[in-house]
């Protein structure tokens, strides 16, 4: 028997090529595996920031909305319907600089059917009265102009809503007069 016989012992091969024809070593094998873990980790990243900008947008409210409502439109939602407390009636008084009259008939909404707030608002009527009196006459008469109506209204229904009543809710204030005389 000699050496060259055909019998491989399980020795270190020469040429460097294994037995599944494969090249052992080097980076032939290496670079597309880490090719590969890099472009997992870019997908990962991409994904990751575009749901945070997404999330954030959505609770920042600067996002767009969904609904596209035409300002040309006819359509207008109904306004809910409100009881009316009257009892406070028209009262007068001279505005903080003293140049003008207020003579106002101010009318406050309130829940429909909600038998307590019309209870409690006609218990504390005096009460009103003279907030309102008081009202009008911390206000120069630039502050009763028709443009600040609206403001007027809105600081009111705070006011009455925070200091004055306690179960009642004022959900809307009406003026059937409101007169500016001069002195």
């Amino acid at each position: 028997m000699g050496d060259d016989d055909g019998l491989d012992l399980g020795g270190d091969d020469v040429t460097g090529v294994d037995s599944g024809g494969k090249k052992s070593g080097g980076l032939s094998g290496l670079l597309p595996n880490l090719l590969k873990f890099v472009a997992i980790g870019l997908g990962a990243l991409i994904f990751i920031v575009t749901v945070a900008v997404i999330t954030f947008n959505i609770l920042s409210g600067r996002g767009e909305s969904q609904t596209v409502i035409d300002p040309t439109s006819e359509y207008i939602g109904t306004r809910p319907q409100f009881s009316t407390f009257t009892l406070i009636g028209q009262l007068s008084t001279r505005t903080r600089d003293q140049t003008h009259t207020v003579v106002v008939d101010m009318l406050l909404e309130y829940d429909l059917n909600n038998n307590a707030a019309a209870t409690e608002l006609t218990s504390r009527v005096n009460q009103l009265r003279d907030f309102t009196r008081n009202y009008f006459s911390t206000k120069y008469y630039t502050e009763l102009e028709p443009e600040n109506e609206v403001k007027l209204k809105q600081e009111i229904r705070e006011i009455l809503n925070t200091r004055y009543l306690d179960t009642a809710k004022i959900r809307g204030v009406l003026f059937n007069k409101l007169d500016l005389m001069e002195i």
